[in-house]
């Protein structure tokens, strides 16, 4: 299971970004000036270590061209990396990965909101990419509104949002990225004002739904702390592992 999901974070970024390999780690620069800022993490199959040497060339390549030093892998498959990305001065955040690889459990449909997909060119689709950025206090830019469209077009993403049955605002939205047979699920996250309605489980049980409708045998997710573990939990999501972000 580990294994397929070290591939699909291998494969994904690539969609939209180039690799450049430095030995044991793989850093994937955006292509073009708009896109998401991509991360540096370990070389697909390279379950070993890496030198603290390793990681500083990587952080000087990120300063080069204006990235985040950020490096994200799994902790049980690459066990060795924390302490050079550590010793080199990054600090290293846990979050559970938690996968959902049978039917998933049911969740009660929210009072007062409709869940559905949008497509590309649906008029409330810029407002469905802002409930998840409005979550984390942020604010999307056209650009970022047009780069999900386009992802949205070429089949590499799929985007569900609840909205208010009234007044027709997207409350909470999320994403799910298929790759084969393997798929993420993303940036859920649900406006301040309408949490605690179940928004983004019902949001979350429906991009599993679409994603094994495309026919995704598993599906995953980084779930950001204890409390949203124990919610996905409610949907039939388990912890197998421990994904690690490591940031200045």
């Amino acid at each position: 299971m580990l294994k397929r999901i070290e591939t699909y974070y291998d494969t994904v970024p690539r969609s939209s970004a180039r690799a450049e390999e430095f030995g044991p780690l793989t850093l994937f620069v955006r292509e073009g000036a708009d896109g998401w800022p991509f991360y540096a993490r370990p070389a697909l199959g390279h379950g070993g270590g890496a030198t603290v040497e390793d990681v500083e060339r990587v952080r000087t390549r990120q300063r080069e061209l204006g990235m985040p030093e950020a490096f994200e892998w799994v902790a049980e498959t690459t066990p060795g990396l924390r302490a050079a990305v550590e010793a080199s001065g990054l600090v290293v955040h846990e979050h559970p990965l938690m996968v959902l690889s049978t039917a998933p459990r049911p969740a009660p449909a929210p009072a007062g909101a409709l869940v559905r997909t949008l497509d590309a060119t649906d008029p409330r689709l810029a407002d469905a990419v802002a409930a998840p950025y409005a979550a984390f206090g942020a604010t999307p830019t056209p650009a970022d509104t047009a780069r999900v469209a386009a992802r949205i077009t070429a089949g590499l993403t799929v985007l569900a949002a609840a909205f208010d049955t009234e007044t027709g605002e997207a409350l909470a939205g999320g994403q799910v990225q298929p790759v084969g047979d393997v798929a993420e699920v993303v940036g859920v996250g649900t406006r301040p004002g309408a949490r605690r309605r179940g928004l983004g489980l019902a949001v979350t049980a429906t991009l599993v739904a679409e994603a094994r409708a495309l026919g995704v045998d598993l599906v995953f997710l980084t779930a950001s702390d204890a409390t949203v573990e124990r919610l996905y939990a409610r949907l039939g999501f388990r912890t197998v592992a421990t994904a690690l972000i490591a940031e200045p």
